[in-house]
């Protein structure tokens, strides 16, 4: 033990004052005179014993009053198990992501306990103390050492933030390395990260909170069952739903609102740590740029209760035909829809190449011979545009096709028209084009001129299994020229969705319907912009990123964590080029926890990181107390001064 004001203990010599006054009785004693004096001799000498047992009690009592008073000012303590390094220097990370919403001990948030805690450590050590304040946004503030004033200051302002960090990235920013680091977290095992390996200098405080286990459940991914729906069809919405706790959940109500306005809504049922898939209807007649977001209620962990996406449809589908003359053509009417597609039709000897380059389908219709600049051309920019259609010519010459198709080509012989096989209904290719699937269904007739062999994964082909149309990864093949000698299928009913599905398979704009607020990159179309004006991102902020235009693609590359979940537009000068959705990681809605002992081995399990196990800052500021300051004694002694006070007088009232 240890005293604060070891001076004071000279002040132990009032003791001697008691002592004296029991020695010497400074009161006058009175002589009385009686006739027999037997009875009153035995009287007396039993009363002087019981008088000095009193006297010798309240005597012990005076001693002790006064000796725990004198302790008490002279400050006694016990000494500190560890001293602060470098300086006085503290570093207070306070893990301020959403997570830390999450409610712990008596249904407060984990935040709210680990500013209180923070501020506990700004309040115990001595005024000379310097403190670095971390969070998750790696503010402006946390690159230098601040006073307890400002770090008081600081403290107030701390709000949570979509920003996740990993152990690494937190410790690269402690600007000291022989400082005291008090790491205040939920320790999430989904955005710890790799294990690191920590200097021995740097002594870390683990301060974990426990949160509630709770089952929080949260939209893993939703996509579209057809994601070459084009113009507004009707589509099918899945949701991915995954609930990351230990509970069933049940009766959970969904919700699916585009534009403000709620589409759809479902219930279903979630087994714990485990995935279920609701479908939404998105109905037919969608147009321009929609915003969508699935909904539900998971109390109490709801910050990731509502999912951003978007479902576009302003983009034009751009479609190149290069056929033999000027006469109109089947594909001409068929992709003639101005709000749907931007269709360029060319002669060979007019051709424009440069906009095979950023066109979604190119189709060579009725060419008897590719030439080589075209064949050139093709071969240059097959990885550029998107899909290639290749209708053959009466008279086709294999040689020059053979340049730019993915397999050999052969002269068919020549037949008369025959009937189409039904097609196969769950190939993905004719989703949502049939609504009547049954084997009655009147198909198209052609003859062929040309010939790749059996291709059993046709698209569709002839009862005879030699294929019609087939496609081999963006390039599709036609046997038959789209004439009326050859073929009534651009008059069948089944050549627009096809062609539109052909079409569609080519995009080379396609959208994300969300991205994370961890991406780097978003990408959109971008033929409309002609000057070196930045476009920007509007939403709930403005940000101008860096950008850059490549191939009719506008690439803006975010800086990290510069957005929030929302929407943004997409703005140049005054024309909006697209809409797009930002939503948390999804790693930041798994609350599964490191231990302690896990995350000491995460660090290394250096000797210099231990860890504070209170459960509210109360306890942890007795614990920082005895840790670092010492544990002061001075209450104990002031208590026990007033007990023997007490004592004192009980025993002169009372004993008699």
């Amino acid at each position: 033990m240890s005293f604060g004001y070891p001076s004071f203990l000279w002040a132990l010599t009032v003791l001697a004052i008691p002592i004296i006054i029991h020695l010497f009785n400074f009161r006058k004693t009175t002589r009385i005179f009686f006739s027999n004096t037997r009875f009153l001799k035995l009287v007396k000498e039993e009363t002087t014993q019981k008088r000095k047992l009193k006297q010798y009690l309240v005597l012990a009592s005076r001693l002790l009053f006064l000796l725990f008073l004198v302790l008490a000012f002279a400050q006694p303590f016990l000494p500190a198990r560890e001293q602060l390094t470098g300086l006085r220097s503290i570093v207070i990370y306070v893990d301020n992501s959403f997570s830390m919403a999450t409610p712990v001990g008596e249904k407060k948030r984990a935040l709210d306990e680990g500013i209180r805690i923070a501020q506990s450590i700004a309040d115990l050590f001595p005024a000379d103390t310097r403190y670095q304040l971390l969070t998750n946004d790696f503010a402006s503030y946390s690159n230098s050492f601040k006073t307890k004033a400002e770090v008081t200051d600081l403290l107030s302002q701390i709000r949570l933030s979509p920003v996740s960090r990993s152990a690494s990235e937190i410790l690269s920013h402690v600007k000291e390395s022989h400082a005291t680091l008090f790491w205040l977290s939920d320790f999430q095992k989904s955005t710890f990260g790799k294990p690191v390996k920590i200097d021995s200098t740097l002594k870390i405080q683990l301060v974990p909170f426990e949160l509630e286990s709770y089952s929080n459940v949260f939209t893993d991914s939703v996509y579209l069952e057809n994601p070459f729906a084009i113009g507004g069809e009707k589509n099918t919405l899945k949701v991915r739903l995954r609930s990351s706790g230990k509970k069933n959940v049940q009766g959970l109500t969904v919700k699916l609102s585009i534009n403000g306005v709620q589409a759809a809504a479902t219930s279903t049922n979630i087994d714990p740590n485990s995935f279920t898939e609701v479908p939404f209807d998105v109905a037919s007649g969608l147009s321009g740029n929609n915003k969508a977001i699935i909904s539900f209620t998971d109390y109490p962990v709801g910050f990731d209760n509502d999912f951003y996406f978007t479902l576009n449809y302003s983009s034009k589908l751009k479609i190149v035909e290069v056929r033999p003359d000027n006469q109109s053509t089947f594909v001409e009417k068929v992709f003639g829809n101005r709000e749907i597609f931007s269709f360029k039709s060319f002669t060979t000897a007019n051709l424009n190449y440069s906009l095979l380059a950023t066109a979604d389908l190119v189709i060579i219709n009725g060419l008897d011979r590719v030439d080589a600049p075209l064949a050139a051309a093709i071969i240059g920019f097959k990885k550029n545009f998107g899909a290639l259609l290749l209708v053959p010519g009466a008279q086709p010459d294999l040689s020059s096709y053979q340049k730019i198709s993915p397999l050999p080509l052969t002269k068919a012989a020549a037949i008369e028209m025959t009937e189409l096989d039904k097609p196969d209904f769950k190939n993905p290719f004719f989703k949502n084009v049939f609504e009547d699937k049954t084997s009655s269904i009147a198909m198209p007739h052609a003859t062929r001129v040309m010939d790749w062999g059996i291709d059993g994964s046709a698209l569709l082909k002839f009862k005879s299994n030699q294929p019609f149309l087939s496609q081999f990864g963006n390039i599709f093949l036609v046997s038959s020229p789209l004439e009326k000698k050859y073929t009534d299928f651009q008059s069948h009913a089944l050549f627009v969705p096809v062609m539109y599905r052909v079409a569609a398979s080519g995009k080379k704009h396609e959208q994300q319907l969300y991205y994370t607020l961890n991406s780097s990159t978003i990408t959109l179309a971008s033929d409309s912009l002609t000057d070196e004006e930045p476009a920007k991102l509007v939403g709930s902020q403005e940000i101008i990123p860096s950008q850059r235009k490549t191939d009719g693609r506008l690439v803006m590359d975010l800086p990290k964590h510069a957005v929030s979940a929302g929407f943004y537009h997409v703005i140049d000068k005054r024309d909006t080029l697209g809409l797009v959705a930002f939503d948390l990681d999804k790693e930041e809605s798994i609350l599964e926890q490191l231990t302690t002992e896990e995350t000491k081995v995460a660090l290394g399990g250096s000797p210099s990181i231990s860890s504070f196990k209170a459960s509210s800052p109360e306890e942890f500021r007795s614990e920082i107390r005895e840790k670092y300051l010492g544990k002061q004694l001075w209450k104990y002694a002031v208590l026990l001064s007033l007990l023997f006070l007490l004592s004192e007088v009980l025993l002169i009232r009372f004993l008699k």
